[in-house]
């Protein structure tokens, strides 16, 4: 801890002064705000303190002299003052520039975990009924208001029991942060929220304050920048510890709470084989568009994944062996645990208990008397995983091939852990120990009905066209012609007629290129895992996917690829344009059409619909609408042909790519079409909001659940007519406007290069995809999340406003405004879309993205991006006049419920204040960088300041000062993702 910070009277005022760090306990009374913005004041002053310690003076009051500033500004919103901040910032050296760039970055991190401890802090006053939750936003709630609303309790019992919600973990953009940064963030949190709940002395106090403070300054001196991209098998190991800090622990909790929840409505509890809340992930599985994710990349994540499950059963295993100390048994199991004793008898003296010994487990490893059963039976199961533990890690360093499933002393299936586990069940039961059963025990064989011995299902994902250049090599080399030149006609009756046949296709001397090879190889590889690692993947989903023959395509791969045709993969075509989503319930039609393929699936399909490439395709209005009328559709193909549809949502992070609140994103989809099966991508930054921290974690968990349930029993009304016919025509305006500036005016693209970060992304190293599809230049090729990151970073948020005001204007024009506010009003979809442009909006600074322009653009573009905040303006205007709202996020009521207008805008207001420098100094150093790109480097450049000859000591480069402006323009799009809250 800095010198003397316990007696640094600014910091004891802070605390003792405090309504929630004073350290006196748990309040009943809870405000969002004061928590949030006590929790930012300390965080900030410590941190202050930290960087006067390490820096020196004269640093410190340059970061306190911007902060100043930058408040002064957020008072006035004045030219005059922005001008000051700017200007100091540009007197800044270059190298105080890139340290001013990393404190206010850290900072932003700093908010954000207060803005997840204030999160957690109203989750359990809410769960306290200390305050009202406004909507419901748990099961018990769900559960109370759909009883009352007429469902029987019955009805709700069995509709819970045939739910099923799966969370997909996935790795683009993974996250800005690197993960040691977030491991230091997750202790200040942990620190923040035993400081606000706990009752402490002076020097428990002292010691948390000393704990948090060594966090922070772990943090503030750690590189934040990842020089060199992650590998796919780094990301799944990232998303692997949000598995081993809260989800494994936290379903068996929320499980109980659900439990609690039916029994108080004289129901009993979920039965135990159903999984109620499911995970999966595409980390080392989605390989569209990424060369680093191979066949043997997908079997090494497999592998990781469950070497980490193995150690999470180990542990419970080995609580539970300490917590069922009990004698009494069934005969049966009595029996059972002698022969496991006589069996040990008979090898070598002493084997069994030396091989525990040199083991070294923490207890039990000598021999257990028979008068404790299921010490004895639990005890092998320990054995058991320690050596599929031992051959995991085998496979994996590469001194063995595959796990043998037919070995008898390693755990390949769930069930093999789980007969055991049901043995000891039953027998505490019988025995009259059920209280017993019901406690670790059950918890455990939850956790293994749900995560099985995979932890987390990879489902794989790839083009469409990847694999048509499969099957093109396969038709060329038998003689049958260019399965790429085929129609789609020609392409089923092939794909059928082949599925129908017993014949192999693909030669063992097959010659193809490397591309095609690789599919190969993948499919192969899909096969040898579902034979030795079962229950590991998911489904296989199809991006880009146009036709019918893409689903039947991959469907034949798989087996003639060696896959168990009783066990292939479940098949998901990815809609995600928007004339794939219009013409998708077509294709559903013909696929389901095809008789062998109907057969095959037997009642189940699974659609994905991506929210990111529709958007980016034709703008945020005419892709909501497109998904929603898709999901109609498609739900009505599938009930004409008796198939149950599992609708996979592609969300993103941002509202440009699909994301906003949870809870209200389900409760706005059209009715009658979840029913009960919600399938939904986690990610990036949102993994960490999610499941970062226990309270969120459950929350989460509660949230999707509720959701999911009230959607089914009691769903949301649709559309009148009137109301279907105003989206309809608003879809097309709004769409052929974006479509006119974004792809068709020439001067848009020179536009964004300049006036973003935009081609400047793929230094920043958050995820393992490249940032194009393709290596061609411009917005088409770009991925939808580096579009939407570029226009984040500038504050502008252009993709998610770009169109609407032409179409809301034109119906005002028609005399539908009273018809647009009456949607607003009534029609949960187009309220939640209004209300996630309107938060938006509230983010976007003007001001900001004029300044991008007026330093970064040529001249003669300047008229052009006065086009569009002219039209960024306009949105605001009309989006008000609809709603109804005198200003953004101006509440209408304020129950005091989280997610309130309020709540939102006290956090936009002082993430701002740290936002704008970041802005500022961003906008410099794409300037400078670009002047070096440009031929103008500055080889002379040498830094000035003692901490800065020693931090760029680390650098090898000869270049020094280009080394700092990319550090410095890294550092900048980090904090300004930190501080938006989105990635992309």
């Amino acid at each position: 801890m800095p010198k003397n910070l316990l007696n640094d009277e600014e910091l004891k005022q802070l605390v003792s002064g405090s309504e929630y760090l004073s350290g006196t306990g748990e309040k009943k009374a809870f405000d969002h705000h004061v928590v949030l913005q006590e929790s930012d004041d300390l965080l900030r002053t410590l941190f202050f303190s930290i960087v006067k310690e390490t820096t020196g003076t004269e640093f410190y009051e340059s970061l306190v002299a911007v902060y100043e500033l930058s408040e002064k500004f957020h008072e006035s919103q004045s030219d005059a003052d922005f001008k000051a901040l700017a200007d100091k910032l540009g007197s800044l050296d270059k190298e105080e520039s890139m340290m001013l760039a990393s404190a206010f970055s850290n900072i932003l991190n700093l908010h954000n975990v207060s803005e997840h401890v204030a999160s957690a802090m109203e989750e359990r006053h809410a769960r306290l009924d200390d305050i009202p939750r406004g909507p419901a936003k748990t099961t018990n709630g769900a559960i109370k208001g759909l009883v009352a609303r007429g469902t029987t309790p019955e009805q709700i019992y069995a509709a819970l029991c045939e739910q099923e919600v799966d969370l997909v973990l996935t790795a683009h953009p993974t996250q800005a942060l690197r993960r040691s940064m977030l491991k230091n963030f997750g202790r200040i949190r942990g620190y923040l929220l035993d400081l606000q709940r706990s009752r402490l002395s002076g020097y428990e106090r002292a010691e948390l304050l000393g704990g948090m403070t060594s966090a922070i300054q772990a943090a503030w001196r750690t590189d934040e920048i990842r020089r060199n991209p992650p590998k796919p098998q780094d990301e799944m190991r990232a998303g692997l510890s949000y598995f081993n800090d809260t989800i494994f622990a936290g379903y068996p909790q929320f499980c109980k709470r659900i439990d609690t929840a039916l029994q108080n409505q004289g129901l009993p509890r979920i039965p135990f084989d159903h999984s109620i809340m499911r995970f999966s992930s595409w980390m080392g599985g989605d390989r569209d568009g990424n060369p680093n994710v191979t066949a043997e990349c997908t079997r090494d994540v497999v592998y990781l994944a469950r070497v980490t499950a193995v150690n999470l059963y180990f542990t419970e295993i080995q609580k539970l062996i300490f917590s069922l100390s009990m004698w009494r048994c069934t005969p049966s199991f009595s029996a059972r645990a002698r022969a496991i004793l006589d069996e040990a008898d008979k090898k070598a003296d002493g084997d069994v208990y030396e091989m525990r010994k040199r083991r070294n487990y923490s207890d039990f490893w000598r021999s257990i008397p028979p008068e404790e059963p299921y010490r004895v039976i639990l005890a092998e199961v320990r054995d058991k995983l320690y050596n599929t533990r031992e051959a995991l890690q085998e496979v994996i360093s590469g001194k063995r091939h595959a796990l043998d499933p037919e070995d008898d002393s390693v755990i390949c299936a769930k069930e093999q852990l789980l007969e055991p586990l049901m043995a000891c069940y039953d027998s505490l039961k019988e025995v009259g120990d059920g209280v017993v059963a019901d406690g670790f025990l059950l918890d455990l064989i939850r956790q293994v009905h749900n995560f099985g011995m995979g932890l987390v299902k990879l489902d794989i994902r790839q083009e469409s066209d990847r694999h048509a250049d499969a099957l093109d090599a396969v038709t060329k080399h038998i003689g049958l012609g260019s399965y790429a030149e085929w129609d789609e006609e020609r392409r089923t009756a092939f794909l059928v007629g082949e599925l129908e046949s017993k014949r192999p296709l693909i030669a063992n001397d097959l010659e193809c290129s490397a591309e095609v090879k690789e599919v190969l190889d993948t499919f192969k590889m899909i096969a040898h895992l579902q034979k030795v690692c079962p229950g590991s993947l998911g489904t296989y989903v199809i991006s880009m996917a146009t036709a019918a023959s893409d689903v039947l395509a991959v469907v034949l791969l798989q087996r003639e690829c060696g896959g168990d045709p009783a066990a292939l993969l479940n098949v998901a075509p990815l809609f995600e344009r928007l004339d794939d989503l219009r013409d998708g319930p077509a294709q559903l039609r013909r696929l389901f059409s095809v008789p062998w393929y109907h057969k095959h699936i037997k009642g189940k399909q699974e659609v994905m619909i991506g929210y990111s490439d529709s958007g980016k395709d034709a703008g945020r209005l005419a892709a909501a609408w497109a998904l929603y009328e898709g999901q109609e559709m498609a739900t009505h193909v599938g009930n004409e042909f008796g198939v149950k549809l599992t609708l996979f949502h592609g969300r993103g992070g941002t509202v440009g790519r699909g994301g906003g609140p949870s809870h209200l994103a389900i409760m706005s989809q059209p009715p009658a079409t979840i029913n009960g099966r919600l399938r939904v991508t986690v990610q990036g930054e949102v993994i960490e909001q999610n499941f970062g921290e226990h309270e969120n974690c459950f929350h989460t968990m509660d949230l999707y659940t509720a959701a999911t349930l009230e959607h089914t029993l009691k769903p949301p009304d649709g559309p009148v007519d009137e109301w279907r016919e105003v989206m309809a025509t608003m879809e097309k305006t709004s769409c052929a406007r974006y479509r006119e500036v974004v792809f068709q005016t020439p001067d848009f693209n020179p536009y964004f290069i300049q006036a973003t970060p935009g081609q400047e992304l793929g230094s920043l190293n958050i995820g393992s995809r490249p940032s194009k599809r393709k290596s061609n230049a411009g917005v088409v090729a770009l991925r939808a999340i580096p579009w939407i990151f570029a226009w984040t970073q500038s504050r502008f948020h252009l993709p998610v406003w770009l169109g609407m005001a032409e179409a809301f204007q034109q119906m005002k024009d028609d005399g539908k405004m009273d018809t647009l506010r009456a949607m607003y009003q009534g029609w949960p979809f187009f309220k939640v879309t209004m209300d996630l442009i309107e938060m938006v909006l509230a983010k976007a600074d003007p001001a900001v993205a004029a300044y991008y322009e007026k330093e970064l653009v040529e001249p003669s573009l300047h008229a052009f991006g006065a086009q569009l905040r002219q039209a960024l303006k306009a949105t605001t205007d009309i989006v008000l006049e609809i709603t109804e709202h005198p200003d953004l996020l101006t509440p209408q009521t304020d129950n005091g419920g989280q997610g309130t207008y309020t709540t939102l805008a006290d956090k936009l207001a002082m993430r701002s204040l740290y936002l704008t420098p970041l802005n500022v100094v961003q906008v410099e150093n794409l300037k400078l960088l670009r002047e070096i790109e440009d031929g103008n480097p500055r080889l002379d450049w040498v830094p000035t300041k003692d901490w800065a000859k020693e931090m760029l000591g680390r650098y090898e480069s000869n270049d020094l000062y280009h080394s700092v402006v990319s550090d410095t323009l890294i550092i900048t799009m980090k904090g300004i993702a930190a501080g938006m809250q989105n990635t992309g």
